[in-house]
């Protein structure tokens, strides 16, 4: 996976005149430095997945056969977990084909896919994550219009506002021989609007959202507001750390460790732990879920 492994010689290059290649293969260092830990990592990136899978799988199954949950927060709640299954499935089939297999290649159109649907579905991430805080800041902070405000005609325009995106990883400019400057440049701008202006607007809803709570004079009101979106504030604060830890530095100072460790993170822990935090946390999933595994036994 070009994010958290390095990649550490180019193996095919095709001629294309006296001073210029073309490169058609990487090998992939993965994990090689760590050979004693290859079944652990086999089988804990297994279980993982299987669970992001399975809990995200569960999560749009819900949104989408429950009346109940029928409304905005549901509604990208699911997308957010449509999101999360593009994620895993962009990373971790590749990671545990490396594990098992002694080479460990991708070609150049592999990884440029594999770049275009993991940095696609993780800045999605980001901006959903920035429009379910907007979606709270409403509920809690002006109940009375959040029916017309989150109308569905608005939730399909922000749905369709989040499959834009962006293509481009710090890491793999250290291997270009041409000039990366414009490259650099535009990856700090990207990296400026999905990460920093989204991080803003998310701190303001909340910024607001707190306030809103402070004021309201009931211990009990507080403690209900506060779990409406205590869920969505947990995802956050795991999901920013380390999308911040993985993008926002620059290249140069790039580190294969640290780039493990938070793509990690955000690419596989964060989609396994997001159903279990709704799930356990909300009384509304756990009341859809628990009649709709009835119906599976009939």
């Amino acid at each position: 996976k070009p994010t958290d492994t390095v990649v550490k010689r180019i193996l095919s290059i095709m001629m294309l005149g006296p001073n210029q290649t073309m490169v058609t293969e990487f090998v992939l260092e993965g994990f090689s430095e760590h050979p004693g830990l290859r079944m652990f990592l086999i089988g804990c990136f297994l279980s993982l997945y299987t669970m992001a899978l399975v809990g995200n799988t569960v999560i749009i199954a819900l949104v989408t056969s429950s009346p109940g949950l029928h409304s905005p927060m549901y509604f990208f709640l699911c997308n957010l977990a449509t999101m999360d299954i593009v994620c895993t499935s962009s990373v971790l089939p590749k990671v545990l084909v490396g594990l098992v297999s002694e080479k460990n290649t991708i070609s150049f159109k592999g990884c440029m896919t594999q770049l275009f649907f993991l940095v696609w579905s993780a800045s999605s991430e980001l901006l959903l994550l920035t429009v379910m805080a907007y979606d709270r800041y409403v509920a809690i902070c002006h109940p009375l219009h959040y029916s017309s405000r989150m109308s569905p005609h608005l939730c399909g325009a922000l749905a369709r506002v989040i499959t834009h995106f962006f293509c481009e990883i710090p890491p793999l400019l250290l291997l270009s021989c041409s000039p990366t400057l414009i490259n650099s440049i535009m990856t700090l701008v990207a990296d400026v609007f999905y990460g920093g202006i989204n991080f803003i607007l998310t701190l303001l809803s909340y910024g607001c959202i707190i306030a809103s709570i402070l004021r309201m004079r009931s211990a009990e009101g507080k403690k209900k507001a506060f779990s409406t979106c205590s869920s969505h504030l947990i995802v956050v604060c795991v999901y920013y750390s380390s999308v911040f830890c993985a993008y926002i530095s620059p290249a140069s100072s790039y580190s294969p460790e640290r780039s493990k460790v938070s793509s990690v993170l955000y690419s596989v822990l964060s989609p396994t732990l997001n159903p279990l935090i709704y799930t356990l946390r909300n009384k509304d999933v756990k009341l859809a879920l628990g009649r709709l595994l009835p119906s599976f036994s009939h």
